[in-house]
Parts: C-alpha cells; sequence; structure tokens
C-alpha cells in the first residue's frame, strides 16, 4: 500500500503515456480522446510544463491518432491556453490532419484576446508562413483571415506581406491553398487592400500555369465580387472572369460553370446581359462534356435570376436554342443534368412559351434511351402541371408515357412501372383511375415474371398513395377477377398480390374479400398454386383475426398437409408452424 501513498495525481499521466506508447493503435487512440479529461486532473500548470511537451514529443504515429490528437488540442484552450503541440501537428505530411490541425488553431484563435494573439498567436502563423516545409505553409493560408481584424496595423501589414508571399510560392501546393483561402482573406481586409493588394493577387493566380490553381481563383471570383462596388467590377474582376471562362483546361472552365449562378448574384445584372449570358452560352457549347453538364445543370437557376424585364427575350434568343441542341447531346450525364433542371423553365417562360418550345423537348427526352433523362423529366411533372395544367399535359405527355409501358423491350416496360407511383402522386387519383389504371392492371398478366412481380409491388405502393377505401373499390375487385384465369401464371399473381395488398388494405377487407379467394384456391389442379396458397396464408395469417385463423385457414392448412405434392405439403405443414396452428 504505501506506494499508493505516494503522488496520487501522477498516476492519470503515467497511464496516458503508457496507452501512448502501446502497440496497439486503438488503445492510444482511445487514450487519445481522454485528453480532456487528464488535463483537467492535472491543472493548467502541469499540463502546460509535462503533458504539452509529452505530446509534443510523440508526433510521430499513425495518421489516425494525430487526427484524434488535433482534434482533441482544438479544446484545450480552457484548459491551458497555449496552441504547442498544434503547430507541430500542421506541419505533418497528412492533408488530413494538417487540416484538423487548422480547424483547431482557428477554434482556439476566437478565445485569445487582441493582445495574446499578437504575443503568442501571431508568431506561430509567421513560423508556419515562413517554414522550410510546404506543409507549414500551407497551413499557414488558413490562419490569416482568424487573426487580421483583431490585431494592430503594423501586425496587419505583415500579415498582408505573409499572403501576398504565399500567393507566389514556388511550390504549386501552397499557391493552391492560399487561392483557397483567398476570398475568405478579402472578406475581412479593408476595402482600399481588396483593391490594391487582392485584386493583383486574383488577377496573378488566375493566370498561374497550374490550372488547379486557377480553378481555385474562380471561386475566390464570387467573393471579391460582392465585395466590389459595382462601378469597380467591370475594370477590376471581369477581364479575369472573361478569361476563366475561356480557359484552355476544362477543369477552369467547369469550375465557372459550377459557380455561375453565385457569379452572376456577385456581378449583377447588368454586367449579366452583356457578358454572362454570351459566357454561359459558350459554356453550354462547350466541347468537353463534363462542363456542359456543369453549364446545363443551372440552366434554371441562371434564367430565375436574369432580370426581369429582359428575361424572357433573354431565354428565347440566348439560352433556348442552346437547350434544344444539349436534349440530343451525346453525353447521357449532359441530358440528364438538364432534364433534372429544363422542367422548371416553364414556370419562368408561362404557359404559350411552354407548349410550343418546351413540350417538343420533354416529349423527346421522355423517349430517351437513358432511364435517367426519363426519370428526370417524369419526377418533375408537377411543375409542368401548375403552368399548363393536366389537360394539355394528359394530351401530350401521357401518349409518350403509355408507348413506354407497352413498349417491346422489357426493360423499358419495367422502368415505367418503376415511375408509376411517382407519377400517381404528380397526377392525382381522379386522372389516374381514367388514365393509368388499366396499363397497371395489364401489367400484372406480362408475359415476363419480372414486369408481374414489379406490377405487384407497384400496386402495393399506389395502395399506400390513394388508400384502402380506393384499393377495395378500384384494385381488389380486378385482382381476384384474375383467380379464374385459365393460365395458371394469372392465378399465382393473384397469391403474389393478396400478399402485397394485404397489409396495406387492413383486417376487415383482407378477411372479407381476400381470404375467401385463397382458400377457393386451395383446390386448384396445378401443384405451383397450390403451395402458393399455403405460403399466402403464412403471409396473411398475422392480419386475420384467431377466430377466422382457427375456423378456415386451419382446415384447409391441414388438407394441404396431406396433399400427394412434397412441395404443397411441405409449405404447408411451413404455414401451421409459423402460424402456430398445430
Amino acid at each position: 500500500m504505501a506506494g499508493a501513498d505516494g503522488d496520487d495525481s501522477l498516476y492519470p499521466i503515467a497511464v496516458l503515456i503508457d496507452e501512448l506508447r502501446n502497440e496497439d493503435v486503438q488503445l492510444r487512440l482511445n487514450s487519445i480522446k481522454k485528453l480532456s479529461t487528464i488535463a483537467l486532473a492535472l491543472g493548467v500548470e502541469r499540463t502546460r510544463t509535462e503533458l504539452l511537451p509529452f505530446l509534443t514529443d510523440t508526433i510521430y504515429d499513425e495518421d489516425e491518432v494525430l487526427l484524434a490528437l488535433a482534434e482533441q488540442l482544438g479544446n484545450f484552450t480552457m484548459l491551458v491556453g497555449g496552441p504547442d503541440p498544434l503547430e507541430s501537428l500542421a506541419t505533418v505530411e497528412e492533408t488530413v490532419v494538417r487540416d484538423k490541425a487548422v480547424e483547431s488553431l482557428r477554434k482556439i484563435s476566437q478565445e485569445h484576446s487582441p493582445v495574446d494573439l499578437e504575443v503568442h498567436f501571431e508568431p506561430l502563423v509567421k513560423r508556419l508562413a515562413s517554414g522550410d516545409w510546404f506543409t507549414s505553409r500551407t497551413s499557414a493560408c488558413g490562419l490569416f483571415s482568424v487573426c487580421y481584424p483583431r490585431v494592430s496595423s503594423t501586425v496587419k501589414a505583415e500579415i498582408r506581406q505573409h499572403f501576398r508571399t504565399l500567393c507566389s510560392d514556388d511550390t504549386p501546393m501552397v499557391r493552391r491553398a492560399a487561392a483557397s483561402k483567398l476570398g475568405e482573406f478579402a472578406k475581412v481586409l479593408e476595402l482600399d487592400y481588396v483593391k490594391s493588394d487582392i485584386i493583383s493577387l486574383f488577377t496573378a493566380l488566375a493566370s498561374d500555369e497550374q490550372d488547379s490553381v486557377r480553378l481555385l481563383a474562380v471561386e475566390a471570383c464570387v467573393s471579391i465580387a460582392q465585395l466590389l462596388p459595382q462601378e469597380d467590377l467591370e475594370s477590376l474582376v471581369m477581364p479575369t472572369l472573361r478569361q476563366a471562362a475561356e480557359d484552355k483546361s476544362w477543369r477552369v472552365r467547369y469550375m465557372v460553370a459550377d459557380k455561375f449562378s453565385e457569379l452572376q448574384k456577385a456581378v449583377g445584372p447588368e454586367i449579366t446581359k452583356n457578358d454572362l449570358v454570351p459566357a454561359f452560352q459558350n459554356l453550354l457549347k462547350d466541347c468537353e462534356a463534363e462542363v456542359r453538364a456543369a453549364a446545363a445543370n443551372k440552366v434554371k437557376e441562371f434564367c430565375e435570376n436574369l432580370p426581369e424585364d429582359s428575361r424572357e427575350n433573354i431565354i428565347m434568343t440566348h439560352i433556348l436554342p442552346c437547350v434544344k441542341e444539349l436534349v440530343s447531346d451525346t453525353n447521357q450525364h449532359v441530358k440528364s443534368a438538364l432534364a433534372s433542371v429544363i422542367m422548371g423553365l416553364s414556370t419562368i417562360l408561362g404557359k404559350d412559351n411552354t407548349v410550343e418550345h418546351l413540350l417538343p423537348l420533354f416529349l423527346a427526352q421522355l423517349k430517351d434511351e437513358c432511364p435517367e433523362v426519363r426519370l428526370n423529366i417524369i419526377s418533375n411533372l408537377d411543375c409542368v402541371n401548375e403552368v399548363i395544367g393536366i389537360r394539355q399535359l394528359s394530351q401530350s405527355l401521357l401518349p409518350a408515357i403509355v408507348e413506354l409501358a407497352e413498349d417491346a423491350k422489357w426493360r423499358v416496360r419495367l422502368a415505367i412501372i418503376e415511375y408509376m407511383p411517382l407519377l400517381a402522386g404528380q397526377l392525382g387519383v381522379e386522372f389516374f383511375d381514367e388514365k393509368l389504371n388499366s396499363l397497371c392492371m395489364a401489367w400484372l398478366v406480362d408475359h415476363v415474371y419480372a414486369i408481374r412481380e414489379a406490377a405487384t409491388c407497384n400496386l402495393m405502393k399506389l395502395v399506400e398513395k390513394f388508400g384502402a377505401d380506393w384499393a377495395q373499390n378500384t384494385i381488389v375487385p380486378k385482382v381476384l377477377g384474375m383467380s379464374n384465369d385459365p393460365n395458371y401464371l394469372h392465378r399465382m399473381t393473384t397469391l403474389f398480390c393478396i400478399n402485397s395488398l394485404s397489409e396495406a388494405c387492413g383486417q376487415d377487407i383482407t378477411t372479407k374479400q381476400m381470404l375467401p379467394v385463397v382458400l377457393k384456391m386451395s383446390s386448384d389442379p396445378v401443384a405451383n398454386v397450390r403451395f402458393n396458397v399455403a405460403k399466402s396464408l403464412q403471409k396473411i395469417g398475422p392480419v386475420l383475426d384467431s377466430s377466422a385463423l382457427q375456423t378456415e385457414v386451419k382446415p384447409v392448412l391441414e388438407k394441404l398437409a396431406t396433399d400427394q405434392d412434397m412441395d404443397v405439403k411441405y409449405f404447408a405443414q411451413e404455414a401451421i408452424s409459423v402460424l402456430a396452428l398445430a
């Protein structure tokens, strides 16, 4: 016991040191996650003098452990007030660890007073910014913006100088990090410095030899354009943006297309009309499919944000001709991206233009060989419905849907079945009954099993959408009528439908309408039908009440259990044991 009377407070750190040196990575990870508890137990002074130096020395570990350490140290300020080991973590090779260390340092900087920032934090940023390894310099890029607003003007000038240096660093990775933080840094700078410093850096990065740097400058363009007054945009930002939209690298053009809506909002309506409309046309006609797809994705947003007085004219004369070409693009990703937004144009262009110009495009896309294009059109029908009304829609688009539903290729039919619940939800129950119900019933007797199976599943989804009363009046009588079909495969489809519908329809309909049909089919001449009766009774048993199970189901299953066919016997006995009727 004598040993235990020594310094108890040393015990946690001794255990931690043991665990951190353990060969098992999981143990090391667990001990890192307990760091804040240990720091609390040790107190501020000992954490700073013993724990932090120890952690700083152990930073040669698996990336996973370092990541956990970087995260934990972000919560340490309250406990120790210093970012020591994080500086080392911000220089390691693994990007994820560096990013987490920078995130923790940013968090810690918020806890510092302006004086502490200048005394402790700003020197750390400077050390990272002038480090020998590119890893420390990339980490520094993410720290300028958090300390800049709260330091004195002399230190601010030094920070700007460091950032300028990193923007022209020899290593592309550092320039990339600087470009990615340019917009963020611009937001905390005074407007005069944005004009004098940031614009020149922005122009230089946007003309960098590496496309990975140039594309990040496009992202910064949005932030910079938001900061500048309208009159300066044309001279300071637009030349660089025009250059990026026609960059020789498709990645840069892709980035312009991807950020187009934000750029459009940032530069305002006049520049949009004069500059961005032609640029957008070029992106929609780009030679690279990825760029066309990114631009196609923005068609609706771009058109929505156009100035109202000239919106319709710009769309009809400049955008729509490009859209028409994209409908028959050779690349399916481009067509799919367009199909996901094109329906939204109907609300912008109004009824007459939609009927005359957009409907033919929707029809072409509905017949596209790519299933994603068809799905994107069908899943957005509701916004066209709002503009042109259900009647017009049914005259134009429904024939195309019906044509697909009866296509000779069974995979096409299958695709349309999968869209049917979606379509039903958008068109409403009356319209569905009038136009599409007969299609759904026809699929139940299709000669391909996959279609019959999908049609059964489709009925269940429709009942969930429209309710049990609709099922009782519309679906159940037709399904039960198939039990007398001369084709045994269709009789089996009745059983499959009952299996699916029993739960959705509830006890009453199942007991009164479905159960008698299943019981009658137990004397079917085809063994496959009989053993499916046993399987159906097992499936619908839980929905039925106990008296129906005992008086009606049990005798039938007992009869089937003595059937001459082995399979019928097997499934009947299984049903008896599952339903506990023995």
